[in-house]
């Protein structure tokens, strides 16, 4: 394995050089990288909203608003029709997702389907042109009766027309604002994504795009006193409506519409010339300028109306006929408001309200702060595997070393080329690679101490450790493949950014430890033909240590046993620290303008909003502030309004750095999928160990598995660490973790089951696990020293997350040994051979294991 053709030297080195090419981009600003040639890769990773600030606003259409507002269409409809056709009816009423009319005489009941027949008329074709989609279906309840009701298909028509109708409103709003590079996408049925990198107030987004900007002009009604329309019944045609003034003041307004926003086919904020205040000009097209004229020209004298989503904006005299197609509204506008209002009507209407059901905004200076934690403790976690490395295996570390920084070279080139987000969990992924990729190496530096021990040339244990450490380091990669693979589909947002870097990082530790790691070794093994291995701090390691573990596996056993059940008792006695993502409700993060924030003065003014359950504390620096606000009564909008509220009491005296709002409806969502996607990974590794070995190593894995993370929910609930998605990230990955350490030590029980045929199974274990010993160690200590790293500076945001992935690798190392193992025993995996009826248990002992006479 360690003879290498000029083709495969070539073809590693090739890729090796493109990694770094593609990688190298990140290190340099682009003005720099314009002035290259243009066959030099000038794209670089896309920085997350996290690390770069920006806005993640989640927006969904409401079906049932969909739904009733097609009924009062067709209410209209049906009113319209049947006066139309001279026909009598009475009872013209809606309930449910139907409406009924009943016609007077009975004779003219087929006239009255014939009339109304319009409404049963194709919308759609259905999928790949098998028929027809019909928005309603006819059916008579009772004689004379005619029910409407909407169908599931039509509703479900008219749902994505609506979804794709404003996803286009939506993407030119957002591209007004001269926002970069935007993201606009459709996200299941009913919702549209919106991320917006680099926003510096956010506030105007959400407001620009929580207005459905539906602009009528109307005739104001004239013949009765809006006082007495309000007190009494507005005449028959017309609805009383309110401006925008504080206080607002009423005007009783025609409902017949003169012309509407869609004629527009500009608008343009400007002052007026008279009075220098900001107003909005616009101009009509050719139909719209028709009808305003004669509109204007028959009422001279009156009072129009322009209403901008059921507000009256303002409502002139004509004073005289306007002919030219164009206009201004004025409202007391401010600048700002002007353009905003500008931007609404050039963009069009919406065709539905649109409720933020999701939002999660970073402030630039958050942004920044990250990066440079992000950066530093990915600098000291490099420093700490590397030293560690070179000083436990000498030269063969310092070729891990040169394998590692080519593996962190080709995640960043990958994550370049694919125009991957870079996440701060993503920057995470990338460091927990940097501890878990030297697991490869060390899977391979040991075997081939082991096969030196036995008395085999420095080559020969080279190429048997190569090749005998394989399946091992192919089964441990795969089983965590297999959480990071379910955690993208199943995750969202930065999340799934830190999935895509741990999968990218397992497989290019693949690639690293079996080419490049092989081939430097080979070239070492050429040039310097070295008589022993290089020394370092693993030789002082024992040789072949006999710690009897399996004596020890009932004190586990009742240990483990004992801790679960604390751990799920204390689950269902003691409330888990919920953050926002699972509980709905806000998460505000602040930093004080000036000095240190104050957490009592906060607290006093957020208990006079009236918001309910309300949590301060601080955050890091004492100028920082983390506020918690409960889920609101009154659904999604209600949680936005709150965030509003806060905004107004607090945005004089602090900069609001980060902020998370989830509704309720996406916080059971997000619940449930992070509880699959444990559930899932765990089937997937259950399905793929009883593949690769026997049913007892996959009940076991899995069984120790269950245990890891039984102990890890207990974990956040007895020191009531926020329990979030990044939360369900750390139980998938240490879920990967633990499996890969059980993999390797039943990789090495099955090999032994083969070698030693009647060895009992307790040595034989007891033999297995102290074989991977060192490994098991070393991995552990170098992950350890990634996460601690990150731990200590990767800032507050990933703090929570890292110290749950540091007590997991504690504790899944644990189960690797003590609970995965002993299971073997439980499950009979050697039942004919047992401790008890074995004749000559030491004659089946490989020497290193034999005990001592003394």
């Amino acid at each position: 394995m360690l003879y290498f053709s000029r083709w495969k030297t070539i073809s590693i080195w090739v890729v090796v050089a493109l990694g770094v090419l593609f990688a190298l981009p990140n290190l340099y600003p682009q003005s720099w990288l314009s002035s290259l040639p243009d066959w030099v890769p000038k794209r670089s990773m896309t920085l997350g909203l996290d690390l770069q600030g920006g806005s993640h606003i989640l927006l969904q259409i409401d079906r049932k608003d969909l739904a009733d507002e097609r009924l009062e269409t067709t209410r209209d409809d049906i009113r319209t029709l049947l006066r139309d056709a001279r026909i009598g009816y009475t009872g013209l009423t809606g309930s449910g997702n139907s409406v009924q009319v009943r016609i007077r005489d009975t004779a003219q009941i087929d006239a009255a389907k014939t009339a109304l027949a319009p409404l049963l008329q194709p919308v759609a074709s259905s999928l790949f042109g098998a028929g027809t989609i019909s928005e309603l279906s006819l059916d008579e309840p009772e004689p004379g009766v005619l029910r409407y009701t909407l169908t599931e298909e039509g509703l479900d028509y008219r749902l994505g027309s609506a979804l794709t109708q404003s996803i286009e409103v939506v993407g030119r709003r957002v591209n007004e604002l001269g926002t970069t590079e935007p993201i606009i996408q459709r996200q299941g049925n009913d919702r549209i994504l919106v991320q917006v990198p680099g926003l510096q107030d956010p506030q105007r987004l959400k407001d620009i795009l929580g207005q459905t900007a539906k602009l009528t002009f109307q005739m104001v009604d004239q013949t009765m006193p809006v006082q007495e329309a309000i007190e009494g019944r507005p005449p028959a045609g017309s609805t009383v409506l309110y401006s925008t003034d504080d206080p607002p003041i009423p005007y009783l307004i025609e409902n017949r519409v003169i012309v509407s926003g869609e004629n527009l086919v500009d608008a343009q904020a400007s002052f007026d010339q008279r009075t220098s205040e900001p107003v909005v000009s616009f101009r009509f097209d050719t139909k719209g300028a028709q009808r305003f004229g004669a509109a204007t020209q028959q009422n001279v004298g009156k009072l129009f109306a322009i209403i901008l989503d059921d507000q009256v904006i303002s409502a002139p005299q004509i004073r005289e006929p306007i002919l030219g197609g164009t206009g201004q509204i004025s409202g007391s506008f401010s600048v700002q408001g002007a353009n905003d209002l500008a931007v609404l009507l050039r963009a069009g209407a919406l065709p539905a309200d649109l409720t933020i059901v999701e939002e999660r905004t970073v402030g630039p200076s958050l942004g920044a702060d990250s990066i440079q934690a992000g950066q530093f403790a990915s600098i000291i976690a490099a420093v700490l595997v590397f030293a560690f490395m070179f000083a436990a295996y000498g030269k063969l570390g310092v070729i891990a070393n040169l394998a590692l920084a080519a593996n962190v070279a080709l995640i960043i080139a990958i994550l370049s080329v694919l125009g991957a987000t870079l996440t701060l969990p993503g920057i995470a992924g990338i460091v927990l690679t940097m501890g878990m990729a030297v697991d490869s190496n060390v899977i391979i530096f040991e075997r081939v101490r082991e096969e030196r021990r036995q008395g085999r040339s420095i080559v020969q244990s080279l190429d048997s450790g190569f090749q005998r450490a394989l399946a091992t380091v192919v089964d441990a990669n795969l089983t965590t493949l297999i959480a990071a693979v379910i955690l993208f589909y199943l995750g969202s947002g930065p999340v799934r950014g830190f999935a895509v870097t741990l999968a990218i990082g397992i497989i290019t530790t693949v690639f690293t430890a079996y080419t490049l790691t092989r081939w430097m070794i080979s070239v070492w093994l050429r040039r310097y033909r070295p008589s022993e291995l290089p020394a370092g701090l693993v030789n002082y390691l024992p040789a072949n240590p006999s710690v009897r573990f399996m004596r020890m596996r009932i004190y586990a056993f009742v240990f483990s046993t004992v801790a679960s059940v604390a751990a799920a008792v204390s689950f269902m006695a003691v409330d888990m620290n919920y953050g926002i993502d699972f509980r709905g409700g806000s998460s505000i993060e602040v930093k004080a303008l000036q000095g240190n924030a104050d957490v009592g003065g906060v607290r006093s003014a957020l208990e006079e909003l009236n918001l309910g359950e309300v949590q301060v504390q601080e955050f890091g620096d004492p100028s920082e502030l983390l506020i918690r606000i409960g889920t609101q009564e009154g659904g999604d909008s209600a949680e936005q309004s709150a965030l509003s509220k806060v905004r107004d009491a607090l945005g004089a005296d602090y900069e609001f750095r980060r902020i998370e709002v989830v509704g309720p409806t996406v916080s059971s969502e997000l619940a449930w999928a992070g509880t699959i996607a444990v559930i899932a990974s765990m089937l997937a590794m259950l399905v793929y160990i009883w593949f690769r070995f026997e049913w007892q190593f996959a009940l076991g894995a899995i069984i120790s598995t269950l245990h890891d993370v039984i102990m890890m929910v207990g974990f956040f609930v007895w020191f009531q660490l926020e329990f979030n998605l990044t939360s369900i990230a750390a139980i998938l990955t240490v879920v990967g973790y633990s499996i890969n350490d059980t993999v390797v030590v039943y990789d090495r029980v099955r090999e032994n089951l083969r070698k030693y045929k009647k060895m009992p199974i307790e040595q034989l274990l007891d033999l297995s696990m102290n074989e991977t010993l060192s490994r098991t160690i070393l991995t552990g200590v170098t992950t350890l020293m990634a996460l601690t790293a990150l731990y200590l500076w990767g800032g507050e945001v990933i703090a929570s997350f890292t110290v749950a992935m540091i007590f997991g690798i504690l504790i899944g190392t644990y189960s690797s040994i003590f609970v995965a193992g002993p299971l073997l025993i439980l499950f009979r995996l050697r039942p004919g051979v047992s401790s008890a009826d074995s004749n000559d248990k030491t004659a089946q002992l490989p020497p290193a294991a034999q005990p001592s006479k003394t």
